[in-house]
């Protein structure tokens, strides 16, 4: 913190410096700039310079808007330069002109790391470029002028000088800048008064509110000169749904997360129609297709599509409160026939509803949440794909997607229903009639008061039953964890155990499905791994593979997203903590043949690869595989505020990594405040490590404020019997007596 200090003080110091030499020589040493700085002269080149400057825009992990920044034309075929950090990772970008023209961004056609710059190209010609300067010849107090969009505000207009010319900041050569620069002012053009580009604005080493940076333009002129493409279709393969199972034809993106497929946008054949198609074979007949599905707006139209060929199908789909069967024969509305439409009281608009259509040799049965709903007997179509379709504006969730001999039930059987009935007392199912009101009219007039205690007490009955559905889920899915961690730590699947963690928050969550998805990578990786290779040629092989083609990826913008820590989201956006990543690099490795160990650096996970021949590496798949010595592994503890201790580089075993992972979860609930989660991690924790006094504490406060008092108070007495020596026994006492004065009451 001093040195931290000490160099900002540095700056304020440089930057009074750089204003008092401008004072004393300032017109000698600007021997370039001709154009004096006057509010008349700044506003013509800014109303000439922003015709080039554009905003650049990606989307977050939700499908959503996230970030912003800027950007400038340095080719007329639509080449852009920007900062590497305003494009996020493995989103999709876009750019927007002056004139309010939207490009999506094609290729991203250069790009340095270590410089914070990229260069990105739309589909686009004639475009207005910028100059581009010599920033050798800057000298300290010359005038310059930022265009950019900071906070949101498009194509605004800061005018400044020079301060300072900086070699080596965070190792790149920056412009120190006396102006301000605000979020969103990232990677627009800083120009002279010429309007030559001089440098590109950065927030990346932001001091205070008015001393700013920007990247000299000379650290971009070699990315010009040697390009490094990477195709935005590539780049894009990030969070679309699997190709191996699913085909989409159409322009409408189709996009996998979390085990939900998400359809947005609308397609350009009739009634904008959309498909998804499984790669799956249809089986023989009899055979079944289902999926659950929730539709936005409440008028959208989306669900299951049978017999695909060309462009003819059936669907079995909800459309604007109704359910519909139809057949398409065609591309257009004349070959297009609703053979069945109703309003049905089983479909729950703005829900969950799950579709089947069951094939059987005469006829198509039609059920919506397990009820059937209607029979076909059309038998046009009875050979092609199965798969989902949306249709006009609607915006569609897709989940549990089943094809084949039978699809199971999604309503419990009687046994399992009355089992949950009897966990509450009777409660009525329907409005109440005149006959009950009449007879409720002899009662007191203070009725009503006893009628919301009664309601309160059935809706405190709701949140309870809630509660217990969600403990069983718990407690079955802490037992699989249990399991999957049990036996010889090599046959232990530490992707399983890890699948089971985000199983605990989803549901929804098929931890098949997602293993699934690592074998059918590892397929990918062993089929390209030369067979007579040295080690170091394999591991340069896996690497291309899981960073370059697959494009896994430390998440830099959304790093503290409980996202991260969830190993299905990690898989099917690409994009982790050091530690879920580290855990798909070990699973991958391991189901190809390579033998790699889990490291868990204080702060920071990484891996160690152990060829059949020479010295291991250590390896950090949160920074694209890089290989790490000891003195850079001790630098990514030491820099993070940590100790090193060379234990730190003894292997995890996948218990040990389970448990980090929950840990990162439990930080993530307590800063949230969210006790419930809190309390869901620790048990969790507590099942598998029994012996920790210092969670058994933090389940016994946490149930207090839950009001968990039996599980809080067994939870003070065991650790008052055990006595553990590092917890305060005394605050423990003053626990156990609140727990127990408020059962008293």
């Amino acid at each position: 913190m001093a040195v931290l200090r000490t160099w900002v003080g540095l700056m304020v110091l440089t930057l009074g410096a750089a204003f008092t030499a401008a004072e004393e020589q300032p017109l000698v040493e600007m021997a370039d700039m001709v154009t004096p700085m006057t509010p008349e002269n700044v506003a013509a080149l800014a109303d000439r310079v922003k015709k080039s400057v554009v905003v650049v825009s990606f989307s977050d992990r939700d499908g959503k808007t996230q970030g912003f920044g800027s950007g400038f034309i340095v080719r007329e075929d639509g080449l852009i330069a920007t900062n590497l950090h305003v494009l996020g990772e493995a989103r999709a970008i876009q750019v927007r002109l002056l004139d309010g023209t939207t490009y999506p961004v094609e290729t991203i056609y250069a790009h340095e790391k270590s410089l914070d710059l990229a260069l990105i190209q739309i589909n686009a010609s004639g475009l207005p470029k910028l100059e581009l300067g010599d920033s050798d010849k800057l000298v300290q107090g010359q005038p310059v002028v930022a265009l950019g969009n900071p906070l949101g505000l498009e194509h605004s207009v800061v005018a400044g000088v020079v301060s300072g010319l900086r070699q080596d900041v965070e190792g790149m050569s920056m412009i120190q800048l006396a102006m301000p620069i605000e979020q969103g002012n990232s990677g627009g053009p800083l120009v002279d008064l010429e309007g030559r580009v001089q440098g590109l604005l950065t927030l990346k080493s932001l001091v205070t509110q008015n001393l700013g940076y920007a990247v000299t333009i000379n650290s971009l002129k070699p990315l010009l000169e040697k390009p490094n493409p990477v195709t935005m279709s590539q780049w894009l393969t990030i969070g679309a749904v699997n190709p191996r199972h699913w085909t989409v034809p159409g322009d409408v993106r189709w996009t996998q997360r979390a085990g939900r497929i998400r359809v947005q946008g609308q397609g350009t054949g009739f009634g904008g129609r959309s498909l998804c198609l499984s790669t799956k074979a249809v089986p023989n007949i009899p055979f079944e297709v289902g999926v659950s599905v929730k539709i936005d707006p409440a008028d959208g139209a989306a669900g299951l599509v049978l017999f695909h060929q060309g462009d003819a199908h059936y669907g079995f789909y909800p459309s604007s409160g109704k359910l519909r069967f139809t057949r398409f024969d065609g591309p257009t509305v004349y070959e297009w026939q609703v053979l069945w439409e109703e309003a049905r009281p089983e479909y729950r608009e703005g829900e969950w509803n799950h579709l089947k259509i069951r094939v059987e040799a005469d006829r198509l049965k039609c059920y919506c949440n397990d009820q059937l709903v209607h029979e076909e007997f059309d038998d046009d179509l009875r050979s092609g794909t199965a798969g989902l379709a949306k249709f006009r504006h609607t915006t569609a969730d897709f989940k549990e997607f089943i094809l084949g001999a039978e699809v199971p039930s999604h309503v419990p059987d009687p046994a399992i229903q009355q089992l949950a009935e009897a966990q509450t007392a009777k409660l009525a199912h329907r409005p109440p009639t005149a006959a009950v009101v009449d007879d409720l009219l002899k009662q007191p007039s203070n009725l009503h008061e006893a009628l919301e205690i009664e309601a309160r007490q059935l809706e405190d009955s709701a949140k309870r039953l809630r509660q217990l559905s969600l403990a069983v889920h718990e407690t079955r899915t802490r037992q699989a964890l249990q399991q999957a961690l049990t036996g010889p730590e090599e046959q232990i699947d530490l992707a399983r155990a890890a699948l089971l963690i985000a199983a605990l928050d989803n549901r929804e969550l098929r931890v098949e499905d997602s293993l699934a998805t690592l074998d059918d990578l590892a397929g990918e990786i062993k089929a390209a791994l030369p067979t007579e290779g040295t080690d170091a040629e394999k591991l340069a092989v896996f690497h291309r593979c899981l960073f370059e083609e697959q494009g896994f990826h430390g998440s830099r913008v959304n790093y503290y997203n409980a996202s991260n820590s969830y190993l299905n989201e990690t898989i099917d956006d690409r994009e982790g903590l050091p530690i879920t990543l580290s855990v798909v690099y070990m699973t991958l490795a391991r189901r190809v043949g390579l033998k790699v160990e889990g490291v868990g650096l204080p702060g920071h996970f990484i891996v160690r690869y152990v060829p059949m021949a020479g010295d291991p590496v250590l390896i950090d798949p949160f920074d694209r595989g890089r290989q790490l010595t000891l003195e850079s592994a001790q630098s990514l503890v030491t820099e993070s505020g940590r100790t090193w201790d060379e234990t730190a580089l003894t292997p995890q075993t996948a218990q040990q990594i389970v448990i980090r992972i929950m840990r990162n979860l439990l930080a993530l609930a307590n800063d949230a405040s969210d006790a419930e989660a809190a309390l869901r991690y620790t048990e969790t924790i507590l099942t598998l490590d029994p012996e920790s006094s210092g969670d058994l504490v933090m389940k016994a406060v946490l149930c207090f404020n839950t009001d968990r008092l039996d599980e809080a108070l067994a939870a003070t007495q065991l650790i008052l019997k055990n006595r553990p020596p590092d917890v305060l026994l005394d605050r423990v006492q003053r626990l156990q007596w609140s727990i127990e004065q408020r059962m008293a009451r």
